[in-house]
């Protein structure tokens, strides 16, 4: 339910990467009077840019240091605040069950509210504060629906669509204004086809187009400047829910390389580079996962560890036959998927399988039939882990039946 929710809200907010640098500027009397000058100067565009790209390689005490300074020298403005809370947006994106970073997250939002409300009754053009409007209440209604809180949800889903409308045809935006559209446009043909019993809310809301929601997406990630990385960060979502994996191995691997410190882009580099087989590539992707955990390094945690320990454990089970070490993997995902509590999920039921197959192989069948019927209590009902768990624990009694007449 917290996955649909997130994915309808996702189809009517926009989520706006401080584009407001590209458009109309206020000089009124509450800023400074070189405001304009200033923000179009390229050498602070330049430090603003470091400073984005440093949040997104998870160097947030560096990148803070840059928004303070905007905070200072514009502190009646919305944007440093807006950066601000993007950079608690995502201390959260690496394991959205983390709610530590809540609290820091709704007040830097908060405020871009205050202020832009501000500006916006104030200021005749009003592009640039329901610019930030729309951004601060989209990103609200993202957290809000990862918490279950559907009312909070919708009431900021709403919002944001309120003054994402007014942005429309508004300034030299197109391409960051694309990026609302292209989520709008797949999502909302995606989720009627995903979960029919909501066509009759979704009827009320425009049509949708998949193809050329993920086509504007592409537009937006290759020519916005400032929704670019935003842009490709939901097309990794969209690649792998259209089985276009080699797209979404060539995109993650593009954005680990250029965010290196990124936990959820060289996550995605790794599950892509394993499903695309490119064993030399994923192995040393998970292994480096690994590593970044043990060393406490930002956003590298559970959720990415569970990925790269299975990764592993496969790679050491089927094809290096290390079954010492691909069950010290194993039971290292089981692990990560306890700290998680994703003990429903893929990698945990999977590890428990594997690590049924390798006590089968050591003829400890007792021990294969425990973790057998571990795997089956978890996975759901006619799934391929069901259907695997269920044939092993057959053909493990069917053995163990043998071996009986045989006595």
């Amino acid at each position: 339910m917290k996955k649909l929710i997130n994915t309808i809200t996702l189809c009517i907010l926009t989520v706006i990467n401080c584009q407001v640098a590209s458009a109309q500027l206020y000089s009124s009397a509450d800023l400074d009077k070189n405001y304009d000058m200033i923000l179009k100067n390229p050498s602070v565009q330049i430090e603003s840019t470091e400073a984005i790209n440093m949040l997104y390689n998870f160097k947030f005490a560096e990148a803070d240091a840059e928004f303070r300074w905007l905070k200072y020298r514009y502190p009646k403005h919305p944007m440093p605040h807006f950066l601000m809370g993007l950079a608690e947006w995502w201390k959260i994106v690496p394991n959205t069950e983390n709610e530590s970073h809540d609290d820091a997250f709704l007040a830097q939002m908060d405020s871009t509210i205050n202020l832009a409300e501000d500006l916006y009754d104030k200021e005749k053009n009003k592009v640039e504060p329901a610019f930030f409007l729309a951004a601060a209440y989209a990103f609200k209604g993202r957290l809000y629906a990862e918490r279950e809180s559907w009312t909070k949800a919708a009431f900021a889903g709403k919002k944001s669509l309120k003054y994402f409308e007014q942005c429309k045809g508004n300034g030299d935006l197109t391409p960051e204004l694309l990026f609302g559209d292209g989520l709008y446009n797949y999502y909302a043909e995606w989720v009627p086809k995903e979960y029919p019993i909501l066509k009759p809310i979704l009827s009320l809301f425009p049509k949708g187009n998949r193809k050329l929601g993920e086509q504007q997406l592409e537009k937006v990630g290759n020519n916005a400047f400032y929704t670019r990385v935003e842009a490709r960060y939901f097309l990794l979502q969209i690649y792998s829910m259209e089985n276009e994996y080699s797209k979404a191995y060539e995109m993650a691997k593009y954005m680990w390389q250029t965010y290196p410190n990124n936990p959820y882009f060289e996550r995605y580099f790794c599950r892509t580079a394993f499903v695309t087989g490119k064993m030399g590539e994923a192995e040393k992707a998970a292994q480096n996962i690994i590593d970044k955990i043990s060393q406490g390094m930002p956003g590298y945690e559970g959720v990415s560890g569970r990925n790269a320990a299975y990764v592993l454990a496969y790679y050491n089970m089927n094809y290096h036959r290390n079954y010492d070490l691909a069950s010290t993997y194993y039971k290292k995902a089981i692990d990560y998927s306890v700290q998680t509590k994703s003990t429903n999920a893929g990698y945990y039921i999977s590890s428990l399988i594997g690590l049924g197959r390798i006590a089968e192989q050591n003829k400890d069948y007792d021990e294969a039939l425990r973790y057998y019927k571990m795997a089956d209590d978890k996975a759901d009902k006619k799934t391929s882990q069901d259907k695997e768990a269920k044939g092993a624990i057959a053909n493990l009694k069917k053995i163990k039946r043998e071996q009986r007449r045989k006595r």
